[in-house]
């Protein structure tokens, strides 16, 4: 409860504390997305991962295969309104954790779904199969309750799940553009019972304008072969991957030095310091994900280059910044689905 308090008012002060919402160029109109009009969500941080808030239109340049474009839009709003898929792993793989990934999608539900008109939520819980459990909407108490009778077990459909997000459940009118749509896969990146592949799901998010984050559930000490395709659907996307249970001894002193019997484990499992650790880990990992949704910075763009309907179009952005770091998706399709 203290944990969504927290988040749930870093999140609402930065609604409240908000610098104009949208900023149009000098000379050019105010004006909504368009059919030809490319919109790029994009995410600033410094080295270390802190968020950059300040910038103006003026420090972005932003290019389209290659040539230079026009920016047409920029908007440095905070709480810009999403639409958010919460995607959970029920497959066996999230037993050891389940309460704890539980609770982190619990957070995730009513911070970034808090009752607001601007903000949807749906559910999608994938196992052998992946299921729409909640369709969209604006209320977290469905999703939320829902998330609270889920038990894990099975296989993993994780791609399946992604193409059922991106083509069953109730779209809300103006997306992609306002709100925005977003992913956000609580799995260990693990695929092994979908009909679909990556490549298909990958390019769909692409063409449907999603922004995929995920949070990885492979605990300290083990890998994931999924994890280079969970970093690959979030990287490409635009998103990116938290690891909370990664980091979960890097505070403990003596961890490395002072060698167990149990293989050097010196927080033991089921013990209060262990599970103050795990807790520690996804609290801080919810915060950045719903952090970082809603401190994106929209850049809008008429593409000024024609080309085959089904092609794919690179995007490069870069801030006039130095030492930052820039994340954005690498391109986008000409042709919506």
């Amino acid at each position: 409860m203290l944990a969504r308090l927290a988040i749930g008012a870093v999140f609402l002060s930065s609604l409240l504390a908000q610098p104009p919402a949208e900023q149009a160029l000098a000379d050019v109109p105010q004006f909504r997305s368009q059919v030809d009009e490319v919109m790029v969500p994009i995410t600033v941080t410094d080295d270390k991962g802190r968020f950059i808030t300040n910038l103006d239109a003026s420090d972005f340049r932003i290019w389209d295969q290659g040539k230079e474009q026009k920016v047409t839009y920029f908007s440095r709003e905070r709480g810009q309104p999403v639409v958010v898929g919460f995607l959970l792993d029920m497959s066996n793989a999230t037993r050891l954790y389940w309460k704890s990934f539980q609770e982190a999608a619990t957070e995730l539900v009513f911070t970034l779904v808090p009752d607001d008109k601007r903000f949807s939520g749906y559910l999608v819980a994938y196992g052998t199969e992946a299921e729409l459990a909640v369709n969209t909407t604006q209320d977290p108490q469905p999703i939320v309750e829902r998330i609270r009778k889920l038990k894990p077990g099975g296989g993993a459909a994780l791609y399946d799940a992604i193409y059922l997000a991106l083509t069953r459940r109730n779209i809300i009118k103006g997306e992609p553009i306002e709100p925005r749509p977003v992913l956000v896969i609580i799995g260990d990146g693990h695929d092994s019972a979908s009909s679909k592949t990556l490549e298909e799901v990958l390019e769909l998010a692409q063409r449907k304008r999603v922004t995929i984050y995920g949070m990885s559930t492979t605990a300290f000490g083990f890998t994931s072969e999924g994890t280079a395709n969970l970093k690959r659907l979030c990287e490409e996307t635009g998103g990116r991957v938290e690891f909370p249970l990664q980091g979960l001894y890097s505070d403990v002193s003596g961890y490395i030095s002072n060698p167990s019997d149990a293989g050097n484990y010196s927080l033991t499992v089921g013990t209060g310091q262990y599970a103050a650790q795990v807790a520690k880990g996804i609290f801080s990992s919810v915060a950045a994900l719903a952090g970082e949704v809603a401190t994106q910075y929209i850049l809008r763009y008429a593409p000024s280059l024609t080309g085959p309907e089904r092609a794919f179009r690179q995007i490069r952005v870069e801030v006039n910044l130095p030492g930052v770091v820039v994340r954005h998706r690498t391109g986008y399709y000409l042709e919506n689905p």
